[in-house]
């Protein structure tokens, strides 16, 4: 009787053991959650480019990071834009012109984009004939050479430009030429609060020139650095083929 009680007493210990051991191993999964979803809100978050309208900069299949706190926070700062920042911006520190942004869309708030801020408020913003007009003035550029890309459409001939923002901010930029849809359009005025949106890949990009302004709020980050680049040949776990399909060259390149 002695021993049989003994063996039950082991096995009760053995078990109130294995639950203490069970529930510290779902606090430990909780914080370690809550610490990857604090980095993720506040810190870096990845993004993956999904088509070519930042192209010469960012090409499809680019993974980079994206700094959350060079803007301050939003709702849109967390997962689901989940509001725990009701309204506004905390810690709200404004773009400089150049930055690569990502951003959510303000048609659908639910998707995200990724653009260049060119018009910061109170600019005037226009675009003449191809040329890009920032407060009455036209953006320097200079014709770096001709190249082809593959579009969906087929290979399409582009022009290379390195353009000089009016801060010295210089970035290459893409155009088929200068009698493109969005080539011409009305004067806009950048609004505080707001700021004016466009892709590098000048006559294939839907920005601020289709959907319109971007209001501070729906700020999430500021592009960094790639840190994985594939040009979708292959997965990730086929290290024998990486030099078919991973961009090696786009590695751990800082973004600009």
């Amino acid at each position: 009787m002695d021993e049989q009680q003994t063996d039950l007493e082991a096995f009760e210990t053995a078990e109130l053991e294995k639950k203490k051991k069970t529930k510290k191993e779902w606090i430990q999964l909780f914080w370690i959650a809550l610490a990857a979803l604090a980095i993720r809100s506040c810190v870096f978050e990845p993004y993956n480019i999904p088509s070519s309208s930042m192209v010469p900069t960012l090409l499809v299949g680019d993974y980079l990071f994206i700094s959350k706190y060079d803007y301050g926070y939003s709702k849109h700062s967390f997962p689901f834009s989940i509001p725990l920042i009701p309204k506004g911006r905390i810690f709200s520190q404004s773009p400089q012109r150049g930055d690569i942004v990502v951003f959510k869309y303000p048609k659908n708030e639910r998707t995200d984009y990724i653009k260049r801020v060119i018009g910061l408020p109170g600019d005037t913003i226009q675009m003449k004939h191809g040329r890009l007009f920032i407060n009455g003035q036209a953006v320097s550029r200079t014709k770096i050479d001709e190249q082809k890309w593959l579009t969906e459409s087929g290979w399409q001939n582009y022009i290379k430009y390195a353009e000089t923002l009016p801060n010295g901010f210089v970035h290459d930029i893409y155009e088929i030429n200068d009698s493109m849809p969005l080539d011409d359009t009305d004067e806009v005025l950048v609004p505080p609060g707001h700021y004016f949106m466009m892709g590098d890949n000048r006559d294939n990009s839907q920005d601020s020139r289709y959907f319109g302004l971007v209001a501070e709020e729906l700020l999430e980050g500021k592009a960094r650095f790639i840190f994985y680049s594939t040009n979708g040949d292959g997965w990730f776990f086929q290290f024998w083929r990486w030099p078919e399909f991973v961009r090696l060259n786009r590695m751990f390149t800082e973004i600009h």
